[in-house]
């Protein structure tokens, strides 16, 4: 399966997070997302990414954004990726990659480097080639220059 495309009504799921909490994308209708999909926790360009989303949180957080990343990790080993590096933003397991799936972005065997802007439930942007380095900001830009939120 490709990537969604900008106007794809952005599939549903439920999953769980680095707590074993559940979570549907459903929850978040009225917010904007940013769903990003990442091949592996504690990878170089993984970890990267990771970082540079918790240093911008407050960016996204200000404006009611929410950032979920996805890999096909455990919640576990989630849950050391978020320890380790200090993340503070939910990160969702898809052990049996059904979310990679739906979104497209399956590799070999790990979630490809995709990120999913998305607001009242339609992807709205599509970054289907990601610099880690300075990825968060980049989204954010992206947000503003679309004028998603106030």
């Amino acid at each position: 399966m490709e990537t969604l495309n900008v106007g794809d009504t952005a599939p549903d799921f439920e999953a769980v997070d680095q707590d074993g909490n559940k979570v549907r994308l459903s929850d978040f209708k009225d917010d904007v997302v940013v769903l990003y999909f990442y091949p592996k926790d504690n990878t170089p360009g993984c970890t990267m990414e990771a970082k540079n989303f918790r240093d911008n949180i407050d960016i996204f957080k200000d404006k009611g954004i929410k950032v979920l990343g996805v890999s096909v990790d455990s919640s576990e080993s989630h849950k050391k990726f978020q320890d380790k590096f200090n993340l503070n933003f939910t990160l969702v397991s898809d052990r049996q990659k059904d979310i990679v799936k739906k979104y497209g972005v399956l590799g070999l065997a790990t979630a490809k480097r995709v990120t999913y802007i998305i607001k009242n439930g339609k992807i709205v942007f599509v970054y289907p080639k990601v610099s880690p380095r300075e990825h968060a900001k980049e989204v954010y830009d992206k947000i503003i220059e679309l004028k998603l939120v106030e």
